[in-house]
Formats: structure tokens, sequence, C-alpha cells
């Protein structure tokens, strides 16, 4: 079953980039594993997954030290600062910085690992309650300030869009990380690339795909529906 989910996700992508223009390897699928056990994610990997999504550190780790070690590991979850000193050298993008203390908190646990952290900057572009991120116009004077930390990489823009019914609905959610991207190069800041927009998940991501999505984050796509009691 797996395998058959993994292909159609697959071949929506390749059509979502057809219709965009856009060339396949254009678009990083990241493999949200998160509650799924290790036999599940052995079985992805299996079938040549190398990237994936984890949401809560503690996970994370176990999952790191069990499976095999050319696993691309993203962080993709809300991220507390106490934790960072767990993944710092492991996350090879975290997706979930959002503020000024946790990205503080970032470049003091990366310098002790002598490492640097490549970062995306979370956008609560729907500006919705519910959810983490800055606010669109935040966003640039943010940046400036965290250009100067000598051990993070900003690497481009995160969003959660809205749970829709219609995925035609998020369009203008992906379409404005898009500008913003844009309007961020523009400005060429020392030391920021925003290059990749992690965009897009299972119930929507051939629109952020056709919106300029680079990474998209798909679970229930991918692995079923997930079991929160395990």
């Amino acid at each position: 079953m797996l395998k058959e989910q993994l292909e159609e996700v697959e071949q929506k992508i390749q059509s979502a980039c057809e219709r965009a223009g856009r060339k396949r390897e254009e678009v990083t699928l990241i493999a949200v594993s998160k509650t799924n056990p290790v036999p599940v994610l052995e079985e992805a990997y299996g079938l040549g997954v190398r990237v994936f999504g984890e949401n809560k550190v503690q996970e994370f780790t176990g999952k790191y030290e069990a499976l095999p070690k050319d696993i691309c590991w993203h962080l993709i979850g809300h991220l507390q600062t106490n934790k960072v000193k767990y993944i710092i050298d492991k996350a090879a993008l975290i997706h979930s910085v959002d503020s000024l203390k946790l990205a503080e908190t970032i470049e003091r646990e990366a310098a002790k690992k002598n490492c640097v952290a490549k970062i995306l900057v979370e956008v609560n572009v729907a500006e919705e309650e519910s959810k983490f991120g800055l606010k669109v116009d935040e966003v640039i004077p943010f940046i400036e300030k965290i250009s100067v930390f000598e051990h993070i990489k900003v690497c481009g823009l995160m969003t959660i869009a809205p749970f829709v019914e219609n995925p035609e609905d998020n369009r203008p959610v992906f379409s404005n990380l898009q500008k913003l991207s844009v309007d961020i190069k523009e400005k060429n800041i020392d030391n920021i690339n925003v290059s990749i927009l992690s965009m897009g998940m299972t119930n929507d991501y051939e629109v952020a795909i056709e919106e300029g999505a680079t990474m998209v984050r798909v679970g229930t796509g991918i692995f079923g529906a997930r079991n929160y009691a395990v």
C-alpha cells in the first residue's frame, strides 16, 4: 500500500510541475513521518525515500539514531528553545523559525557544535490565530536582524496554509508567500537566500507546486491516516 501511495503522490507532483511549466527536480518531496513507527520508515526508505520530516524533537532524535545515516531529516514542527540543542547538528533544515528568541538559541547552540544551521522562516500568511509564524509584514525586519548571525543560514520561507475543503482556496496563501520571497530577494540582504519555499501538504500540495513550492510536506498522502494513539 505504501508503494502505491508513494507512486500516486509522485505522479501528482509530476503533473503539477508539468502544469506549471516546471521541472520535477525543482520540487523536494518531504515524507512527513510523524507518529509512524521505525519499521514503516524503513519500508519507505526501501522504496527510495531519503527525505523525512518530523514534528517532535523526541521522536526525531529516536528515529535519527535508529535509521540509516544517509537520510536527510527536516524538523517541520514548532520548535521550543529548550529542545534546540538536541537537533541542531542532526536536522538538515529547520522549517519553523518564527521568533528572535528561537533564532538566538539556534545561533548559540550551532556555535557550540561549530556548525551552521540551515533554517526557514515560518510565515503565518493567513494570520490564523491557531498557527505559529510571523506576519508577512514582520518577515523582512526579522530577516534583517538575524542576517548577522554567523551560525544560521536563512534558506527560504515556510507556511502552513489553512485546512480547507477546496485546495484552490489556499492558492492566494501560496501566491503571497512566493511574492514575499521575491520582495526579499530584491532587498539583497547579506547571508540571506530565500530560494526554498516550503508550502503545501497532503490536501493542497499540487496547488502549492503550481504557485512555486520547492518543498512539499506530505504525510497522510504517503503513509495513510495517522494513529495519534501511538
